[in-house]
């Protein structure tokens, strides 16, 4: 099976450590982001990873090789502007033939991803699958219920719950009609491209550990969940 990870990023939201490093290869344990997800897709019978690169592309190259040491085969595809994040994926309309995998390259998750191509295949018919997942952020505020004039409950700083894309896809070839060849193109404009056609777009529910690492919180988080969440679990 083959997976696309989208690794072209600037990482300006996790400086300075993305001063020398490329986000997808900050060390969280005793490897990179890019080396865990290697291991998990690995675990799951993936065997081509390509690796859509744009900022500090030489530095990710030469540091992975060609992924025989992870017992993967990793290609390269270098986009020359910027292409948001589903663009990058028009240079490979010749290299994917079958449903594939679409993932962010700053993910940290446990996410099992035979079931998440089970549940892509289950539905011949949709072009794309999003994996979502549900957040519980905290408000800032205390939330007021009222009748009228009177203050009727006041409810200190609700959690609010939301479910979210959570950066990872299971995409059909016939999701390239729908791509516009090597010009910027998001994966939300994407998704509304398709819901305006009437595709069906499907969606698998992660219940797995995950945290896309955005931000330099994030970064620390990842960093003291890594012996809970990932050391010895024989994906690493």
């Amino acid at each position: 099976m083959k997976v696309v990870i989208l690794a072209g990023g600037l990482g300006s939201r996790l400086k300075p450590f993305t001063d020398v490093i490329p986000k997808p290869l900050l060390p969280v344990g005793e490897k990179s982001l890019l080396e865990l997800q290697f291991d998990l897709l690995k675990s799951h019978g993936f065997t081509e990873v390509f690796l859509a690169l744009g900022h500090k592309s030489e530095y990710v190259e030469s540091f992975l090789g060609d992924g025989d040491r992870y017992g993967i085969k990793i290609h390269y595809s270098i986009e020359e502007m910027r292409l948001g994040t589903a663009g990058p994926l028009s240079l490979l309309r010749d290299e994917l033939h079958e449903p594939f995998l679409v993932m962010n390259g700053d993910i940290l998750t446990k996410a099992n991803f035979s079931e998440i191509m089970e549940t892509a295949n289950r539905y011949a018919d949709s072009p794309l699958t999003v994996v979502t997942k549900f957040i519980t952020t905290p408000f800032r505020f205390g939330n007021i219920i009222t009748d009228g004039v009177y203050i009727k409950e006041v409810e200190e700083k609700p959690d609010l719950k939301f479910e979210i894309v959570a950066g990872m896809y299971v995409m059909k070839p016939e999701i390239f009609e729908y791509i516009p060849n090597n010009e910027y193109f998001g994966m939300d404009q994407l998704i509304r491209d398709l819901l305006e056609a009437k595709a069906p777009v499907t969606r698998h529910l992660l219940k797995e550990y995950w945290v896309d690492i955005g931000v330099v919180e994030d970064y620390e988080q990842a960093r003291q969940i890594y012996e809970e969440h990932f050391k010895d679990s024989g994906e690493n």
